[in-house]
C-alpha cells in the first residue's frame, strides 16, 4: 500500500522496486492511495508506471497524513500489510524473506528488516546497528522500541489481523505516528527481525530547515507519542521506559539545536532547546546544555535573575 500526495520525483523508482519482485496480482495487492493531490495527475502517473498492475484510489478530499495511512490499512485485502512511502524502495528479496518469517513463526505480529537511510541521490547516510546477528524474534523488544524509534516504515510488514485488533494510526500524531504504532504492536505481539538490509529510507536535506523543526512541532509530537504509549506499556516498566524515552528525546533535540546553532540559526536553536527541556531536565540534560555556547550565556543571565532570557 503506497500513500501519496503531490510527490512524483521518486515514485517510479519506488513502484518499480516492488514490481520487480512482486508475485501475481492474486497473491499481492499493489495500490496507491492518493491523498487528493492537487499539483499532479497522480492516477495518470501510476497507470503509466504500473501498466494495469497497480490499483489506484484517490481520496475525495485531503484527509491528512495519518488518516491516509489508516486508509491504506482499511483498503488492504491481504493477510500481510506493507506500507511503502512514495520515495522509499525495497530491495530484491524483501517480500520473500519477510513472508518466510511469518510462515516460520505464526505468533509474530510484525516483522522488519535492517535498512539504510539514503539521501536524494541514493547515497547512504546512515546504517542502523544490528538489533541481533540472526533472524528471529527479538527478545525484550518493547524495552528498546519504547525508548526511541528504531524502525523506518519501508522496513516493516504487519499482519492485517494485528491492525484490526489494535487499530490504525493515532489521529493525534503526525510526525511520530509510525513510532507509536511500532510501540503498540510490540506491547502486544512478538516481533521478528531480519538482519539483511532489504529497504532504503529516503532522507531529504530540506528537512533540516523545515518549518516543523523551526516551530518545535516535531518534538511536541514525540512527547505526545511517549505519553500515549505510557498507558499500554508493561505496567512494571511503563514509567521507567517513558522517562528514559523523554531523556533520549531531549538529547536528540539538543543535537538538532546544536546543528541549528552551527548554521547561525539562533531562533531554531532556542526553540529546540525549549522543547528539549519540556522533554526532560535530568542532570544529564543539564550537563549537555552547558556544551552549547549560547546556553552558557543564557545560564549566566539567569544567574543575574534575567529569568525570561528566552
Amino acid at each position: 500500500m503506497i500513500p501519496t500526495y503531490n510527490r512524483t520525483k521518486y515514485l517510479e523508482r519506488t513502484l518499480k522496486s516492488l514490481l520487480n519482485q512482486a508475485p501475481a496480482p492474486e497473491v499481492m495487492q499493489i495500490e496507491v492511495v492518493d491523498n487528493c493531490s492537487t499539483e499532479v495527475d497522480m492516477e495518470a502517473v501510476v497507470q503509466d508506471i504500473g501498466q494495469g498492475r497497480i490499483l489506484f484510489y484517490r481520496q475525495p478530499y485531503n484527509v491528512g497524513l495519518t488518516a491516509n495511512l489508516t486508509a491504506c490499512i482499511q483498503r488492504s485485502r491481504g493477510h500481510l500489510v506493507h506500507i511503502l512511502h512514495d520515495d522509499d524502495v525495497v530491495l530484491p528479496g524483501f517480500y520473500q524473506r519477510l513472508q518466510e518469517a511469518f510462515e516460520r513463526e505464526p505468533t509474530i505480529g510484525a516483522a522488519f528488516c535492517r535498512y539504510i537511510n539514503v539521501d536524494e541521490n541514493d547515497r547512504p547516510v546512515y546504517i542502523p546497528q544490528l538489533e541481533q546477528a540472526n533472524a528471529g524474534i527479538i527478545l525484550n523488544w518493547i524495552e528498546r522500541i519504547a525508548v526511541k524509534p528504531r524502525i523506518q516504515p519501508p522496513a516493516l510488514v504487519v499482519r492485517r489481523s494485528v491492525y484490526e485488533k489494535i487499530g490504525g494510526f493515532h489521529p493525534e500524531l503526525r510526525y511520530t505516528c509510525d513510532w507509536e504504532m511500532c510501540k503498540r504492536i510490540a506491547a502486544y505481539y512478538p516481533v521478528w527481525y531480519e538482519p539483511q538490509i532489504l529497504a532504503h529510507y529516503r532522507v531529504h536535506s530540506a528537512s533540516t530547515t523545515s518549518d516543523v523543526i523551526k516551530s518545535g512541532a516535531n518534538v511536541a509530537d514525540r512527547r505526545k507519542a511517549i505519553e500515549i504509549s505510557r498507558a499500554y506499556l508493561p505496567p512494571p516498566l511503563a514509567e521507567q521506559l517513558s522517562h528514559k524515552a523523554e531523556e533520549v528525546s531531549a538529547i536528540n533535540t539538543l543535537g538538532v539545536a546544536r546543528r541549528a546553532l552551527s548554521r547561525g540559526d539562533t531562533a531554531t536553536t532556542l526553540v529546540q532547546i525549549k522543547e528539549a527541556l519540556k522533554c526532560s531536565s535530568s542532570p544529564k540534560i543539564v550537563g549537555i546544555l552547558t556544551l552549547i555556547p549560547i546556553l552558557a550565556a543564557i545560564e549566566r543571565m539567569k544567574q543575574y535573575k534575567f529569568k525570561r532570557a528566552y
